[in-house]
């Protein structure tokens, strides 16, 4: 009963994979068909943000625009392209469009995105803030504190024995 089991599951995999063969074909991305599957990442973005832009069909690389929103920049070559997009600091928020053409292809292909209103956090920074005069100071006063702690401390060891007494 288990071998009939195995068999019926394999064949039934075998089948599927066969029937969908010329589906895989026809929407082979690097036949030229232009781009397709585009995506952004994220979909919403703050202005003066980055933002992520991938599609497929594009094997020789392309372009993504969006006027008034980020310059035009280039799709990466391959399967599947991308082009990293910083959003202009004076974009107006809302719903935009941005398009996507392959460099061996006419076809233009469209996705939307939303742009938020304001800054958004500053992280990844990594240190280029340096601390403000107070965090200095207390720094200073703990550094003081300990080479004071440590002084004292090697000036008691130093003593003979018979003078802690």
């Amino acid at each position: 009963m288990r071998a009939f089991r195995a068999l019926t599951v394999t064949a039934a995999a075998c089948a599927a994979l066969g029937l969908g063969a010329p589906f895989a074909t026809a929407n082979n991305p690097n036949s030229g068909n232009g781009p397709s599957n585009v995506t952004v990442n994220p979909y919403s973005v703050h202005q003066g943000a980055s933002m992520q832009v991938s599609a497929a069909g594009c094997g020789h690389g392309g372009t993504v625009w969006s006027h008034g929103n980020f310059p035009q920049t280039n799709l990466s070559a391959g399967s599947i392209g991308f082009a990293t997009v910083r959003i202009f600091n004076h974009a107006s928020p809302g719903h935009h469009t941005l398009s996507v053409k392959c460099h061996d292809n006419s076809l233009v292909a469209t996705h939307r995105f939303t742009i938020l209103a304001g800054n958004g956090a500053q992280g990844g920074l990594g240190g280029s803030f340096g601390p403000s005069t107070v965090e200095t100071a207390i720094g200073a006063g703990l550094v003081g504190a300990a080479a004071l702690g440590a002084g004292v401390h090697v000036v008691r060891r130093r003593r003979p024995a018979a003078a802690r007494s």
